[in-house]
């Protein structure tokens, strides 16, 4: 078994640099291996991928404050038929429980921007959502005119078919385009992982840690699945600590964002987040956690969102949950949608 891991990991090191190389990816001439390095882990490091995934899955979920929660939660409204009242509420609702942000397509912008003003609490825009196929310049566009409106952060979509034809160049470039057009404000790269195999996972995240992103993101809520244990323990582990990872897609309960969170996941984007935080205000998480202290984890810290830099370092369980009927592709005890 080790040994097949082993051969596994130095195909998926050796055929993303051949890949890139080929495609023409501009490296400094004097060490490509080294700049190469800097877009993958080391096969050391993704050796060790399967055993972080599994002990992930044995984590219980722990105990979090209302107000530390929310102020991990992007609080969601993502749904197409979504109006401009709809939009004031949910930002009233974020003012109200201190939500780190609120997530709305990127037309709702200046709505939420005016609507957040003085809150703390920062308005997202989603670009090239829900299918990431878009072409870079409009991505790039969308991004720009969103930073314009008042976006502080920017929800981008990797654009998976590409992804899944091995163009990792042309990703690479995708995600770099909407990071430079995003500049001062952080991109997530929301990378639709119920459609990506366990190696695009990790190339995906690699990819995005070297275009600048500044978190990996799980889904759109749009899509076949959600958010999952094993999912969030492996995109931590290839990314490191200074990337954010966001949770998203069919988180509905108080115990599916403590799960999330002591996975290693540091957003959780939720459309449920009021019946989340609430549930954490006056009751005990609906699972609950081990009455051991072995494999408890108090996941990662909240993170600043500040722009991964190139050359930093940075470092099971539940099932995809089907999208609701009615509310646009997403998981959500309110109706949001996308999430």
């Amino acid at each position: 078994m080790t040994q097949e891991l082993d051969r596994l990991v130095d195909e998926i090191v050796k055929k993303v640099r051949d890949r890139l190389l080929a495609q023409g990816l501009r490296l400094p001439e004097k060490d490509v291996r080294s700049s190469l390095d800097k877009i993958l882990p080391s096969a050391d490091q993704l050796r060790a991928l399967a055993k972080s995934e599994a002990e992930a899955v044995a984590r219980p979920a722990h105990s979090l404050g209302a107000a530390e929660l929310a102020a991990m939660i992007d609080h969601t409204l993502l749904k197409p038929d979504a109006t401009e009242a709809d939009v004031r509420k949910l930002c009233d609702e974020a003012r109200k429980h201190k939500f780190a942000t609120v997530c709305v397509n990127s037309a709702f912008i200046p709505v939420a921007t005016a609507q957040l003003k003085d809150s703390g609490v920062k308005p997202i825009a989603v670009v090239g959502f829900p299918l990431g196929a878009a072409t870079t310049s409009a991505k790039a566009f969308e991004a720009r005119e969103a930073i314009k409106s008042g976006a502080q952060e920017i929800d981008m979509v990797l654009n998976i078919g590409e992804m899944k034809s091995r163009n990792y160049a042309f990703v690479l470039g995708d995600i770099a385009a909407v990071v430079e057009a995003s500049k001062p404000f952080p991109v997530k790269v929301i990378l639709e992982t119920a459609l990506l195999d366990h190696e695009q996972k990790v190339i995906s995240c690699a990819l995005s840690k070297a275009a600048g992103a500044a978190f990996v993101k799980t889904s759109t809520g749009f899509s076949s699945g959600g958010a999952t244990v094993e999912d969030i323990a492996l995109m931590c582990r290839v990314v490191g600590p200074t990337m954010g990872v966001k949770a998203s897609g069919g988180i509905r309960t108080l115990d599916d964002a403590l799960k999330m969170i002591a996975a290693g996941a540091n957003r959780v984007g939720a459309s449920a987040s009021v019946a989340i935080v609430e549930a954490a205000a006056g009751k005990k998480p609906e699972t609950p956690a081990s009455s051991t202290d072995e494999g408890k984890s108090k996941g990662r810290k909240p993170f600043s969102g500040l722009p991964y830099k190139a050359g930093g370092g940075n470092g099971g369980g539940s099932t995809p949950k089907k999208p609701s009927k009615g509310n646009g592709g997403g998981s959500s005890n309110s109706g949001n949608g996308g999430y």
